[in-house]
């Protein structure tokens, strides 16, 4: 399973810097993150930018198919301990526990307080997962339907004081993981605005001196690799898990090593 692992790794940076890279996303305050629900989106989005107010928008966009919104619910809502949080990224990932709500694809509310690699460091972070009303207002179900969205995972990520210490940490900034259905499975748009402390109306020096630079291009690395890593395993574990059973004759075998991100 390493040695998968590590050559799955190098296949993914090969591809990653050996192609041409897109360009940057167009800036994005975070109270316009409502902008992200459209139906036609584009189809290569990574890269990171600073925004107006001193944020640092971040995006990355993963295609997974034969995955399903209610397979990423689920995940969320599965992902606990070390063991089940190592093969989402068998490189990067160090640690993880879980505080709050969990469980039958249950997180809004629930904390995941994790050791990750990001940008050549060993971060300690918590997400607090929320509700998405409190990204797209309280009418986004009916905006999603019209953008084909299925879900998203929402919340702050904050600097972890570590194990031991409860949930306690530092707000540093916000997570998106928006799903849009596609024909043959789902689209993974990752948005990450870093900078923002608790809400606080800092300038933008101040912002940009809270955030780490290797932090912010690290994170673009990370979370494309994180999200290919899922879609190579998830729609079998989570029919094993779910005791579904065989797939049907015909139906898309999803290949463990296929890792084009």
């Amino acid at each position: 399973m390493l040695l998968y692992s590590i050559f799955a790794t190098l296949v993914a940076n090969i591809a990653i810097t050996s192609a041409a890279d897109p360009p940057p996303p167009q800036p994005l305050l975070l109270s316009d993150a409502k902008k992200l629900l459209v139906p036609d989106y584009p189809k290569e989005e990574r890269g990171w930018v600073q925004n107006s107010d001193g944020m640092y928008y971040i995006s990355t966009n993963t295609h997974m198919p034969g995955i399903t919104g209610a397979m990423i619910d689920w995940w969320f809502g599965y992902v606990t301990t070390t063991e089940q949080y190592i093969p989402w990224h068998p490189l990067d990932h160090v640690y993880s526990e879980w505080s709050g709500p969990h469980g039958n694809s249950t997180y809004i509310n629930g904390n995941h307080l994790v050791y990750e690699k990001i940008g050549g460091e060993l971060q300690k972070l918590r997400i607090n997962f929320l509700t998405p009303a409190k990204y797209f207002g309280e009418g986004y179900k009916g905006l999603w339907k019209t953008a084909n969205v299925s879900t998203a995972a929402v919340g702050t990520v904050s600097f972890w004081e570590g194990k031991g210490k409860g949930v306690a940490g530092f707000q540093v900034g916000h997570l998106c993981h928006l799903i849009h259905e596609e024909a043959d499975g789902i689209r993974m748009r990752s948005r990450f605005w870093l900078g923002d402390v608790d809400g606080l109306p800092l300038d933008k020096e101040t912002r940009s001196s809270i955030v780490p630079m290797n932090l912010v291009t690290g994170l673009v690395k990370h979370a494309t690799e994180e999200m290919g890593y899922l879609k190579g395993f998830l729609a079998d574990l989570y029919r094993k898990e779910n005791k579904i059973g065989p797939k049907k004759r015909g139906e898309k075998v999803i290949k463990p090593w296929s890792h084009d991100f």
